[in-house]
């Protein structure tokens, strides 16, 4: 089976409504991946597994638990080796959260996006809090996760704003990923100490 009919199988399944409410659709699975894939502590891979699903799915045999698990994981692989090209990162939706933001697949690619960060949430933050946050806004602000904050909500009230945000996703993710990946050129006297 090819790699995109293993996509199909896995987006019908994360698709489908048997799974558990708080478990990510497909869209939301990407970008909760996409961050796994960028962030620099490594989460272990049953570990992040089985927070995408928040509770064990009904699979129809071991098989289809394996081939679905593997597919996971292989998309993870897939997409960090998408950022770690010289090409800009596509998101599988459109960069734009349509007339109703709460029913977009942006908006769901941004929320599985957070909930890749909520993961591993101290790690993201512990080398470059002010340029991570800074990335990481346009990414906030389509997840729609932080509206109830003043500043969040002056740009949510302001649709050339938002728009002008949206369009720098994929500019930020490839600027994250080589914020936490790339060989750090610090002498080592002034990388941070840990106490």
């Amino acid at each position: 089976m090819s790699f995109a009919e293993q996509l199909t199988r896995l987006q019908a399944f994360l698709d489908a409504d048997e799974l558990h409410d708080e478990a990510l659709d497909y869209v939301a699975a990407h970008g909760y991946l996409t961050a796994l894939s960028i962030s620099s502590d490594i989460v272990p891979d049953r570990e992040w597994i089985d927070a995408l699903f928040a509770e064990e799915p009904h699979y129809a045999d071991a098989a289809q638990r394996e081939e679905i698990e593997a597919t996971l994981v292989a998309l993870k692989a897939h997409i960090g080796r998408q950022l770690a090209s010289d090409e800009e990162f596509e998101l599988p939706c459109d960069l734009d959260l349509g007339e109703e933001p709460d029913d977009s697949d942006l908006r769901g690619w941004c929320i599985g996006f957070m909930e890749g960060v909520f993961l591993r949430e101290a790690a993201w933050f512990e080398t470059a809090e002010e340029e991570v946050s800074e990335m990481l806004l346009p990414i906030m602000v389509g997840s729609g996760l932080f509206d109830d904050q003043p500043e969040f909500s002056d740009i949510a009230a302001d649709a050339n704003l938002m728009d002008d945000m949206i369009v720098q996703i994929p500019e930020a993710l490839t600027a994250l990923y080589l914020l936490c990946n790339a060989p750090d050129e610090k002498p080592a006297i002034l990388k941070p100490r840990h106490h």
